[in-house]
């Protein structure tokens, strides 16, 4: 079970049109900086993403899939570092190299590898599954108002019942709100400020308007994450629900597991976004669940690789039960896989098959490809 071959495909996999944004719209969502460039000044699809091909000597196939702004020199070293390696003396909890934000996308590949080896799915190294099916929510970047009622009701009718909306100061979320319950009566809303709200103050302006429409399923990140006592005053002054978002992957901005700790010490949260590989997705279900809060899959709006494995993380999670960020279906053009997942709104099935249950469409990686690199 040596690792004897690692392909890096680096792909560029544009979304459709009008897909992230009203028309005319420009407000970039990569929450990071890039280089030079400051956060919030790139659009996520003009970042490429590496798909990862791991072969072990008995011709097993591993599938990994990075986040976007993956640092190739930081590819290479861990790339190098496993070959040769019999991954039957890997700890799958701790995988033996540095954590990275290039760390999932390699343990995707073991996660794969390992259990497609020992004729198992990656839900059973999770325990098991606890649902076959996950359930998922449709999403928007930011919009107008003469077309995010059009937006919801597009998602209602194939059967999504939450809709979750990027927003900031200058977006009118209430009337957002307002709009879809009546395109879209019965559909949930989840509004994700990404902080920039940036105080209880602002904060406080909206959530009465909010609770007053009545469709709002959560808010999240209204506010800078570390003020968690103005998250408690935030609870405590109305009756619309808080999560946070806990992305471990966003290595520059610190997030750890004990941030979900210490958001329910503090009474801050009603549940949680995760985002992070199997091994931490599962270290947070179990803190949530051990206090019995609700959360979700967060994600990078990814391809089908990586949103297969998030089906299998949430599929074996007794806390994730508010609607996963498994949407890059919708708004990719392409997922890159053979076969898609199959989506059945609101809910998307577990994966059959060995391993992910999924596996790349060279043809279509090559359609997309960017680069290439190969270690053996």
């Amino acid at each position: 079970m040596k690792i004897i071959k690692i392909n890096a495909y680096e792909v560029l996999v544009p979304t459709h049109p009008g897909a992230i944004e009203s028309k005319g719209m420009n407000k970039p969502l990569h929450k990071a900086a890039v280089g030079a460039s400051a956060a919030w000044t790139i659009q996520f699809d003009e970042l490429s993403k590496i798909m990862l091909k791991m072969e072990l000597e008995d011709g097993i196939i591993g599938w990994g899939e990075l986040y976007r702004d993956h640092d190739w020199r930081v590819v290479d070293r861990i790339a190098e570092s496993l070959i040769g390696q019999d991954i039957n003396t890997f700890s799958l909890q701790s995988l033996p190299f540095n954590f990275t934000r290039e760390y999932d996308g390699f343990e995707c590949a073991i996660y794969d590898a390992y259990a497609k080896a020992h004729g198992l799915r990656v839900v059973d190294l999770l325990g098991g599954p606890v649902k076959e099916k996950v359930k998922v929510g449709a999403w928007s970047g930011h919009r107008r108002m003469n077309d995010v009622g059009d937006v919801a009701k597009n998602y209602f009718d194939q059967g999504y019942d939450c809709l979750k909306l990027k927003c900031d100061l200058d977006d009118d979320v209430v009337g957002w709100c307002q709009e879809i319950k009546k395109a879209a009566p019965g559909m949930d809303v989840i509004l994700d400020p990404n902080e920039r709200w940036e105080n209880a103050g602002e904060t406080r302006k909206r959530i009465h308007g909010l609770q007053e429409v009545g469709n709002l399923l959560c808010l999240e990140d209204p506010i800078p994450r570390w003020k968690l006592n103005e998250f408690s005053n935030l609870r405590a002054y109305g009756a619309v629900p808080l999560a946070l978002h806990l992305s471990l992957p966003y290595i520059q901005h610190g997030q750890r597991v004990d941030n979900a700790i210490d958001a329910i010490l503090a009474g801050a949260v009603d549940g949680f976004n995760f985002n992070c590989g199997a091994a931490n997705f599962q270290r947070l279900d179990h803190v949530a669940s051990a206090v019995g809060l609700p959360c979700w899959h967060g994600s990078e709006l990814d391809l089908g690789i990586l949103e297969a494995m998030y089906v299998h993380s949430a599929a074996a999670a007794n806390s994730c039960v508010w609607p996963s960020d498994i949407f890059g279906k919708m708004i990719r053009s392409h997922d890159l896989l053979k076969e898609s997942l199959t989506f059945n709104p609101p809910y998307v099935q577990l994966p059959e098959g060995l391993g992910l249950g999924v596996e790349l469409d060279m043809d279509a990686v090559q359609k997309f490809q960017v680069q290439e690199k190969t270690y053996k």
